[in-house]
């Protein structure tokens, strides 16, 4: 098959509503090949991603008993509504996990690294569509052509998936998953519901994928009935209730000091190897001041004010606010310090130090992307060019409901234009699911 005949298959195969409401990206005719050892990595992260995910949610509510670990909870909770933190703690899920964890690999040089943990994530339906759809021409995609869809039956056999209009741009590919999970089901019909179009006896009973932030309660239709319920267990909510788990400060707990033994103590020796190669080192901006002996690691400067004088060799950093807000998703809270100028930086941090009381912000090492060339159609040569791109990678890890097993159901890539330093979905990047 041609190059010209495989882009109409995919042409062809493109669901009549689309995948996202307004949303275009550049095609390709090939898939997205890892190398072995990549894809090793990637099946090496499952489980230690799980069980780091694990330790997070055990590390807070033993913070809320252990006076040592007090400021873990205090740091994860600074900004929330008292009704958020208290959903979080409830006795009822204190173990609960959410059933699909899908972490932003940056492809690198010596392998990847973690730029964040989502576990409310975006692209399920895109990834499974474009599995399905690049396996049909026969390309050996990861998970399978069925993979993402069979992963996430087995991790919510039974919950209806709930959009709020916040999220609304990604009800089209929902739409189409849920589509494919009742033609494949001989049970439970799926349905993807809107809260604005339902009243709380209709949801009495239900078990509910929420796709929604918890950030954006004050915008969800039904919000304070079906929290409520929740509390009340006449609601059963998946990912569980827990805003404290959806913030990016646990990248960089994980390099704190005061916590390496409580770490290692709690992780499999293999699983923290593996997250400290990944993880890239990070720090919580922080306005206290430090004691005049003290300074931080690896930064090696005593206050944020010396930070702000880093020449640009020294601002290849990542500033980014943790999460908890409606610019704490898609990039839009990023800076990448080489990029701006030193008055620029200084700005930045000043943000982010004064916004610390309610949206901490995290630092992290900026990590370069590899330059790699993949081949994009090119609709007026009706023919392919090779693009210079740096890659972002997202497996998707599934968790069979009654279980602790990571199932990989597949990996989406997004390849964007070499030039671009956040790597995002765009216009000129492709989207595609990865091969072996």
């Amino acid at each position: 098959m041609s190059p010209a005949d495989r882009i109409a298959h995919i042409r062809q195969s493109f669901p009549e509503e689309g995948m996202f409401r307004d949303k275009e990206w550049v095609l390709s005719p090939e898939a997205f090949a890892l190398d072995s050892h990549t894809l090793q990595l990637i099946n090496d992260l499952g489980p230690a991603l799980r069980a780091f995910q694990r330790a997070c949610n055990r590390l807070y509510f033993e913070s809320l008993e252990r006076p040592e670990f007090a400021w873990v909870s205090t740091l994860m909770d600074q900004g929330k509504p008292a009704h958020v933190i208290a959903l979080g703690r409830l006795a009822r899920w204190r173990d609960a996990l959410p059933g699909v964890l899908r972490p932003d690999l940056v492809l690198t040089e010596d392998g990847v690294c973690i730029s964040e943990l989502d576990s409310l994530p975006g692209g399920i339906g895109l990834t499974a569509w474009l599995n399905e759809t690049y396996d049909a021409l026969g390309q050996p995609v990861i998970g399978g052509g069925d993979g993402m869809v069979d992963g996430f039956a087995a991790a919510f056999p039974h919950e209806d998936i709930l959009i709020s209009r916040e999220s609304g741009d990604y009800q089209p590919e929902m739409e189409w998953l849920a589509g494919r999970l009742n033609s494949r089901s001989q049970g439970f019909p799926r349905s993807v519901m809107n809260p604005w179009n339902l009243t709380p006896r209709e949801m009495a009973g239900s078990s509910i994928y929420r796709f929604f932030e918890l950030f954006d309660l004050d915008n969800v239709d039904l919000a304070n009935e079906m929290l409520k319920m929740a509390e009340e267990g006449e609601i059963q909510f998946t990912p569980p209730l827990k805003a404290f788990l959806e913030e990016k400060l646990w990248l960089v707990l994980f390099w704190s000091p005061h916590l390496q033994d409580w770490w290692r103590a709690a992780l499999d020796q293999d699983h923290f190897e593996l997250l400290k190669k990944c993880i890239p080192q990070g720090w919580v901006v922080d306005p206290a001041p430090l004691p005049p002996f003290a300074v931080y690691p690896g930064l090696n400067i005593q206050s944020w004010q010396e930070a702000k004088k880093f020449g640009s060799k020294q601002r290849e950093l990542v500033l980014k606010i943790s999460g908890f807000s409606e610019v704490g998703w898609g990039s839009r809270s990023v800076s990448i310090g080489h990029d701006l100028s030193q008055e620029q930086w200084s700005a930045a941090l000043d943000e982010a130090l004064a916004s610390f009381p309610t949206n901490p912000y995290v630092l992290q090492r900026f990590q370069r992307a590899k330059v790699v060339n993949h081949p994009a159609w090119n609709e007026e040569r009706q023919d392919t060019a090779m693009m210079k791109s740096r890659v972002r990678l997202c497996p998707y890890y599934f968790v069979p409901q009654g279980t602790e097993e990571t199932r990989l159901g597949g990996v989406l890539a997004t390849v964007c234009p070499a030039d671009k330093k956040i790597l995002h979905g765009m216009r000129d990047a492709m989207m595609l699911p990865c091969v072996r």
